[in-house]
């Protein structure tokens, strides 16, 4: 992903871009080793024009970075986790197809009384 399209996150910065984020936050926890998690980060390269200024798109090394990934037992990669208001409001493992992963962001992002 472009630089300007995402945000990298750490265990020390974890809980200020993501956790305090006034806009909803796609995090990617992905790791150097993982064969799938390069065509993903394609793909949500791709995706993140799209939902520019309603959703930030970032990326965490799982490897790097172990607290977080402990704290959210993510296990697999790559996982994608959407942090609204703090919370994680959907988890996806594995590779998904960009128009997966665009219908999943979008029904997320859809408050609950208006499915």
């Amino acid at each position: 992903m472009p630089d300007d399209l995402l945000t990298i996150v750490t265990d020390a910065t974890f809980a200020d871009e993501v956790l305090r984020s006034p806009t909803p936050v796609l995090v990617d926890f992905w790791a150097e080793w993982c064969p799938p998690c390069r065509p993903m980060a394609q793909t949500l390269s791709a995706l993140a024009p799209s939902f520019a200024g309603r959703v930030v798109f970032a990326k965490l090394n799982s490897d790097e970075n172990p607290a977080t990934t402990r704290d959210y037992r993510v296990m697999s990669m790559p996982t994608l986790m959407l942090f609204q208001a703090g919370h994680p409001t959907m988890t996806l493992v594995g590779a998904r197809p960009a128009a997966h992963l665009r219908a999943a962001i979008d029904n997320a992002l859809t408050p609950y009384v208006n499915r």
